[in-house]
């Protein structure tokens, strides 16, 4: 068996990013730049007013009350035509150009407007609420970085810098082939010796959630032939997740179809739990990730090894999520050889610290636990036993635009 660690640099080394593609903005959203965003227009183009109130020259509002004569006014998106000159002021907006010969804006609640003369309440200096050209950015600056995935906020600053068209990476066809004469679809007549399949369609929610495209190629038999045949459909696949079949029972056979099409395969054991019969290989040029078949640790490795295949694939800068820490909540047992992840809810402290309560039931079929649960508690191999209090580490399960 090797590391999780090893497991992870393995699958990571063995991909690379993929092509990339011009996608209009308003597509964007959950995508990764293929190369830096320079922006196409200075923000704001010119010197505009924060506040709504009165475009005036510092220097005639130094002393107050001061009487200015209003001579016309800047709304958003208009600019006034004149000058300013002494004694005098012009009505402004918010996000109104500043006239010439301003260089303040008095905010109207410290002003009385009468009729042509507005009087001016409260000295202001210069520059105030004044926001000069250039202030966000300017033509020009690298604002958003490849390799980063766009977030609504990414996409609106997009906007702003006149990009409405970005360049991409494709988005990776992950091909989905679940297995076992037990499994039968959701909403179909279920047998004494059935169970409801959930793999295919966790796994399928899972690559959608981290941006990736699932081909659903059904579930197979415990057949080598079928399933020879069935993992066909993975040819025009970026990668091939499977789910069950690669352990060392009499019916496991997906590790035997796949090495009878020719699998170069790296590793098909790790010292994890849940997880322990996790697959790498290749099968003519198309990765090949075969998960466990219990439920808790599909989704689980899924979490851990597909996130960040898929993350890379889709070109992100860093695909490997770092992981965060958090308090015990409860005492935990010491730990054996495999590096264990222990479903867990994870709460907040009123002084804002973060405390990780793993179940007390950890078994791999137990679905429902999983759903109910913010994070996994990581322990290495052979970790001692810990106090409540204690600080972890931990893989938080949702936040963001991914989550299980």
């Amino acid at each position: 068996m090797i590391s999780v660690a090893e497991a992870l640099q393995r699958i990571l080394d063995a991909l690379a990013p993929l092509g990339t593609e011009q996608i209009a903005l308003n597509d964007a959203l959950g995508r990764v730049l293929a190369v830096d965003l320079e922006s196409r227009v200075t923000q704001p183009p010119v010197a505009v007013s924060a506040m709504d109130g009165y475009a005036v020259r510092a220097a005639d509002v130094a002393s107050v009350p001061a009487t200015l004569t209003v001579i016309g006014e800047a709304p958003a998106g208009r600019s006034f035509a004149g000058k300013i000159g002494p004694g005098e002021a012009v009505r402004i907006f918010t996000g109104g150009p500043i006239p010439d010969g301003a260089d303040a804006i008095v905010i109207q609640e410290n002003t009385d407007a009468d009729g042509a003369r507005v009087i001016v309440k409260e000295a202001v200096k210069s520059g105030l609420f004044v926001r000069p050209a250039g202030l966000d950015f300017k033509t020009g600056h690298v604002l958003l970085k490849r390799g980063r995935r766009l977030t609504a906020r990414d996409v609106g600053l997009a906007a702003a810098m006149n990009r409405p068209w970005l360049q991409v990476h494709r988005q990776p066809r992950i091909a989905i082939l679940s297995s076992g004469d037990e499994i039968v679809m959701p909403g179909e007549p279920i047998g004494p010796s059935q169970i409801v399949s959930s793999n295919g369609i966790g796994i399928a929610a899972f690559v959608r959630a981290c941006g990736g495209i699932p081909i659903d190629l059904g579930v197979a038999p415990d057949n080598l032939e079928a399933l020879k045949t069935m993992t066909d459909g993975a040819a025009a696949a970026d990668l091939l997740v499977t789910t069950g079949g690669v352990s060392v029972g009499d019916h496991d056979l997906m590790r035997a179809a796949l090495g009878a099409k020719g699998m170069a395969l790296d590793f098909w054991k790790i010292a994890m739990r849940p997880g322990k019969p996790l697959m790498f290989g290749m099968v003519d040029g198309t990765p090949v990730l075969g998960l466990p078949g219990n439920p808790v640790s599909t989704l689980v490795c899924s979490t851990i090894f597909l996130r960040p295949a898929l993350a890379l694939l889709e070109g992100v800068a860093d695909p490997v999520v770092p992981r965060e820490r958090a308090r015990l909540g409860k005492d935990l047992p010491e730990n054996d050889r495999r590096e264990d992840y222990l479903r867990a809810r994870l709460e907040r402290t009123p002084d804002g610290g973060r405390v990780a309560t793993a179940f007390d039931r950890q078994d791999s079929l137990m679905l429902s636990f999983l759903a109910g649960a913010d994070c996994l508690i990581a322990r290495a191999p052979l970790a001692p036993a810990l106090k409540a209090g204690r600080e972890v580490e931990i893989v938080p399960l949702a936040g963001g635009a991914v989550g299980i």
